[in-house]
């Protein structure tokens, strides 16, 4: 059980950081003409991820990556909005730290458990 769960934690760890990369590109391409926004199609890759469908334990997770289309009124066919990516990146970096948070108490936990409590 304790493997499973560390192992899940790794993987939407892993998932967040792929995400992190997404959001920093996009931010770096916001005045590139054409460019499309990127992100992880993050429920279908944490559901595939819990499934054990992102492959062996420690393998990387070959998430799905959706594209957005740029908005009406762009008019190079950019579709990077800056304060959209910038609240990503701040949303990502919350689940981030709280996911992280998790995985540190239940790694306590387990030192606890195996030092017989003291």
């Amino acid at each position: 059980m304790a493997n499973g769960m560390i192992d899940g934690l790794r993987r939407v760890l892993d998932l967040r950081q792929q995400q992190h990369h997404l959001v920093a590109g996009n931010l770096a391409n916001g005045e590139t003409p054409g460019f499309r926004a990127r992100s992880i199609d993050f429920s279908t890759a944490l559901n595939d991820a819990m499934a054990g469908n992102g492959g062996a334990p420690g393998a990387p997770i070959d998430a799905p990556i959706l594209e957005a289309d740029p908005t009406p009124w762009s008019t190079d066919g950019n579709a990077v909005l800056i304060e959209r990516e910038t609240a990503n990146l701040q949303a990502n970096s919350v689940m981030y730290r709280a996911v992280s948070a998790g995985l540190s108490r239940h790694l306590a936990l387990l030192r606890f458990a195996a030092g017989d409590g003291r």
